[in-house]
């Protein structure tokens, strides 16, 4: 072999040895790899073919029920049967449309919402067609199944209200799931799945849902179910106990149905627990569970009277002479007012080139701050409101639950308004005037409460001065609500006692403006004070023309309140009421608010 023959050898040789030695280094690679995944990680990817071909089904627990203080049912689950379609079975959807109409109800609106919902989801998955059925109406679907390609009949639970109209503002209703309200929970994407609304429905929803049981199921490829291989219930929604007393709140919704517009709240003045809370005109939640017609949700709209408000929390509305109370404390506790001061009435008062009339037009003469309540002298508090200014009457009444939100467990409260010099100027740009003094005075002007406040003011003026908080939850579950400790508003006893002694003279005196409405039964007694809150002020000139306020249109026609307590010797019940346009509180509110405190008193759910 001649040299350059052995050099071309030796060179062919260590590229063969380098090539050999990459190959050698990637297959081992590649072995080192293969052993790695099949060996060392056997159990993760066993768990990944697992998940593929195993998927989770999300199972709805039973919803909560909710109950009031007695275990009076206001919310439970019936036995409801449903109608679902799988849209890949359905060889034609208009003719399934079609044919279903022969055996049940199912209107236009129905099946648009059906044809959505097959759009949002995949072929294979069931889309609710009907819920609400009856025996009979599952019986021609269930013997028509073949006709049916796709449909399959399903037994479910469907909410009820038992007491619909009494309870619907406190306890609300549950719905189907709005697009805007998905979340993350897979469980808010199975067919038919209804969550709270309003109410305590609403307020407390994550408790009365429960979590959602699990099947665990067999699928192919492309997601359909092959077979269930196993299945682990849920754990059923939580039970709420309410404070309310259902018949005492029947009674309550009954007695208001006879105003147009009314509201009311009944409340233990030492722990805050409601007994009832009602708003008039109210509505039928059961329509909302079971579908709503179109006809039914426009009528319940167009009502003047707006039915599906709580006005017991909603509502805002001048204070009129219930705000009296607040006033004074504010006089006495500034020190610039002494107890025993005494006002003349004329019938009106001069406040720079402006007159303010007293409600009585000959005046009341001399009046103290007992007379003063009873009477409702509006003179007393327009001269210590001008004396103390406004900032000391909106601290005052702050203390007493004006002007924010109380916390009660519903949602929709809102806060009122409180004015003072340092909110009309940020809010108006505007110096405070002393005349609006004088008109938040007696609970005009800017001044706006909600019934729930105007009654949570009474349980504070009557309890001692402590600063009660309403609840209107009783228990969760098995456990009992704790028994709530309230810090003290720090008023003087002396002065509550003066407020409450012109309160009981309000109704038990002969010139009291509620004398009409009170209670002669022994031990049955109450005290209060009646308020007339105007919506829209009669011109001097319509005053000359003999308008009445009685004359005007409903809406212009003055609010009428009234607030209460009982009994007198230990006060253990407050009480609110408004009568939305109802001309005068002694008239129209304070016969309302006597009923409901005699009722009360009767049943006595504080004992």
């Amino acid at each position: 072999m001649s040299k350059n023959d052995l050099e071309r050898y030796n060179a062919f040789s260590r590229r063969a040895f380098i090539l050999g030695g990459l190959h050698l280094g990637v297959f081992g690679a590649l072995a080192a790899r293969l052993g790695y995944l099949q060996v060392s990680k056997q159990d993760y990817f066993s768990t990944l073919a697992d998940e593929n071909r195993i998927s989770m089904k999300y199972l709805p627990a039973a919803r909560g029920q909710i109950l009031d203080r007695f275990g009076v049912p206001l919310a439970l689950n019936e036995q409801d049967f449903r109608i679902f379609l799988i849209p890949e079975q359905a060889r034609d959807l208009e003719a399934i449309f079609h044919r279903i109409r022969d055996f049940i109800p199912f209107s236009l609106q129905d099946q648009e919402r059906v044809m959505r919902d097959i759009r949002s989801k995949r072929a294979f998955m069931p889309v609710l067609l009907k819920d609400s059925l009856n025996w009979e109406q599952v019986s021609r679907i269930s013997v028509n199944l073949p006709e049916l390609p796709g449909v399959s009949v399903d037994e479910g639970r469907i909410r009820t209200y038992p007491l619909a109209e009494s309870t619907a503002h406190i306890v609300g209703y549950v719905g189907l799931v709005a697009p805007s309200e998905l979340t993350d929970d897979p469980i808010m994407m199975l067919p038919g799945f209804r969550i709270g609304k309003t109410g305590i429905e609403r307020s407390f929803e994550s408790k009365l849902r429960g979590k959602a049981g699990t099947s665990r199921v067999e699928i192919n490829a492309v997601g359909r179910e092959i077979r269930e291989i196993s299945s682990q219930p849920g754990q059923d929604g939580a039970r709420i106990g309410l404070t309310l007393d259902a018949e005492l709140q029947i009674y309550c919704q009954t007695r208001l149905a006879q105003e147009k517009s009314a509201s009311a709240v009944i409340m233990d003045t030492v722990n805050g627990q409601i007994y009832a809370m009602c708003s008039s005109p109210s509505f039928d939640p059961n329509l909302f569970t079971r579908g709503i017609s179109a006809e039914q949700w426009e009528e319940l709209l167009a009502n003047p009277a707006v039915p599906l408000t709580n006005k017991t929390v909603s509502g805002q509305y001048p204070p009129g002479s219930t705000f009296k109370m607040i006033t004074a404390l504010a006089a006495f506790e500034s020190g610039l007012v002494q107890t025993g001061h005494s006002v003349y009435c004329p019938g009106h008062i001069e406040v720079g080139r402006d007159r303010f009339h007293c409600w009585r037009r000959g005046g009341h003469g001399n009046v103290s701050i007992v007379r003063a309540l009873s009477e409702s002298c509006d003179v007393y508090f327009y001269d210590i409101a001008r004396q103390i200014g406004i900032d000391r009457i909106a601290e005052m009444a702050r203390k007493f639950g004006m002007g924010s939100r109380l916390g009660i467990e519903l949602p929709g409260e809102t806060p009122g308004l409180v004015p003072d010099r340092q909110w009309k100027l940020g809010h108006m740009g505007q110096n405070w005037q002393l005349g609006e003094t004088i008109v938040a005075s007696i609970g005009q002007g800017y001044i706006q409460t909600t019934p729930l406040q105007l009654a949570v003011m009474t349980a504070r003026l009557v309890n001692g001065g402590y600063a009660v908080r309403p609840t209107l939850i009783h228990s969760i579950g098995a456990k009992p609500n704790p028994e709530p400790a309230f810090a003290s508003l720090n008023i003087e006893k002396r002065y509550l006692d003066l407020v409450l002694r012109g309160m009981n003279e309000a109704v038990n005196h002969t010139r009291g403006t509620a004398y009409e409405s009170r209670i002669e039964e022994k031990g049955f007694d109450m005290g209060g004070k009646t308020g007339t809150a105007q919506v829209r002020r009669i011109t001097a000139r319509q005053r000359e023309e003999g308008v009445r306020n009685e004359d005007l249109p409903w809406r212009h026609r003055h609010h009428a309140l009234f607030t209460a307590y009982a009994p007198l010797d230990r006060s253990r019940y407050a009480c609110a009421v408004v009568v939305e346009h109802g001309v005068s509180g002694s008239r129209a509110a304070a016969p309302i608010a006597r009923d409901l405190i005699k009722k009360t008193m009767e049943r006595n759910p504080a004992s």
